[in-house]
């Protein structure tokens, strides 16, 4: 049975062009960029040649991209360094938003503790901030507005541009968790007035475990990692070369291709959202315009998550779903429950995330799968027996 791979928001499979990219940096390109012997410096030209590709496709200064291991490693530092500025200055509150991903929602409960006050925006029922909330909240204590670029789960995506015009006007740090954005739609950090972006090489067909972070110049940028002067002096240890150069490598083919594969992926994305909507107590989640081009998100009352993604795997289709079994917990996704689905009904979620490699073929299938799946875990469940008996209430 073929495999069709559709959780691409989790991670993507690296592309060919990358992994050429990347094999003569095992064993022709091997020297630490930070020696200064010619088979060092040889590397220093390569990592540096890197910067100039990545910053260039967010409209950056090479100066401003910083290696790291990836989007939480980002996230911790922005929210690091601007909570250590704001404390110098007698700034204590943070703004962020009920949907983001728990490399910032679980950074920020840390500074709770350490005496942060931090509010959490909500979202309207497409996963959406109201930018009258955002100048509302901003005291004369703001030192951070940390809001997500593209949300993870449903695909929404924020007013990135007013957010960080309304931060600049109030001199405040704008900081934007853009791993699901960054290589699928356009980011301009200059136009945008972003302060501190993150980014993940690993959702835009690059490899795991390394990231960058963008930090605007003038950005009173504290140390995260203390060692060597790697990375301008702000965080030690041996630049992952190899790594590196894929992940340039990656987003510069991202960005190339960006219009072209939109507009393959979007119409079999809004195909699944138009067949599979057909089944009845059924909801898509998210903004239908404003969203990745990628990302489709849905609920279907009565069923449960964890068996809804055991079965379509059983059928060779991998997928996400709105629970969190999958990371040891049942809990449904916050994400979810903030744009306002009932704790059953965000349980029986189900996210597909496309890539270029998805094929028609392919979303035929999940529209022929999906509703089968569906029907079977409905006629087992006792709550759609309740359901349709009229003992409980239909939600959706």
């Amino acid at each position: 049975m073929k495999t069709i791979y559709l959780d691409n928001a989790g991670t993507t499979k690296m592309s060919k062009s990358v992994i050429n990219s990347m094999l003569p940096y095992f064993d022709e390109i091997y020297g630490n960029p930070s020696s200064l012997h010619s088979v060092g410096q040889i590397s220093k030209e390569h990592l540096e040649n890197a910067r100039e590709i990545i910053a260039k496709c967010i409209n950056a200064d090479k100066n401003e991209i910083y290696f790291t291991s990836g989007g939480s490693e980002s996230d911790n530092w922005a929210i690091e360094t601007a909570c250590k500025f704001g404390k110098l200055k007698g700034k204590n509150h943070i703004i962020t938003t009920n949907i983001e991903h728990h490399a910032i929602l679980h950074s920020l409960l840390e500074k709770q503790k350490q005496g942060f006050d931090v509010t959490f925006l909500p979202v309207n029922e497409n996963g959406i901030i109201k930018i009258d909330d955002l100048k509302k909240a901003i005291t004369n204590k703001t030192c951070l507005v940390t809001i997500m670029f593209a949300n993870n789960e449903i695909g929404s995506l924020q007013p990135i541009e007013e957010i960080g015009k309304i931060c600049s006007e109030n001199n405040i740090l704008f900081h934007t968790d853009a791993v699901q954005a960054v290589g699928h739609i356009q980011v301009d950090v200059k136009n945008m007035k972003i302060d501190m972006l993150s980014s993940s090489a690993h959702k835009y067909h690059g490899p795991k475990g390394v990231g960058f972070m963008f930090a605007k110049k003038g950005t009173p940028l504290f140390n995260f990692m203390h060692g060597g002067a790697q990375e301008g002096n702000k965080r030690g240890g041996t630049e992952n070369l190899a790594s590196i150069v894929g992940m340039s490598t990656a987003l510069q083919e991202a960005v190339a291709e960006m219009n072209e594969i939109s507009q393959k992926i979007k119409p079999m994305r809004d195909k699944l959202f138009s067949e599979l909507s057909k089944i009845e107590h059924s909801k898509i989640n998210g903004d239908l315009n404003k969203r990745l081009p990628n990302n489709f998100n849905m609920s279907f009352e009565g069923i449960e998550g964890e068996s809804l993604l055991l079965l379509l795997n059983d059928d060779g289709i991998c997928a996400s779903s709105g629970s969190a079994c999958t990371s040891g917990s049942l809990d449904p996704s916050h994400v979810l429950l903030a744009i306002g689905l009932p704790h059953e009904v965000a349980h029986g979620s189900l996210r597909l995330t496309l890539s270029k490699y998805t094929t028609e073929e392919e979303i035929n299938y999940v529209i022929k799968i999906v509703p089968k799946v569906v029907e079977y875990l409905r006629k087992i469940s006792p709550v759609w027996d309740e359901l349709q008996k009229g003992k409980r209430k239909f939600v959706l």
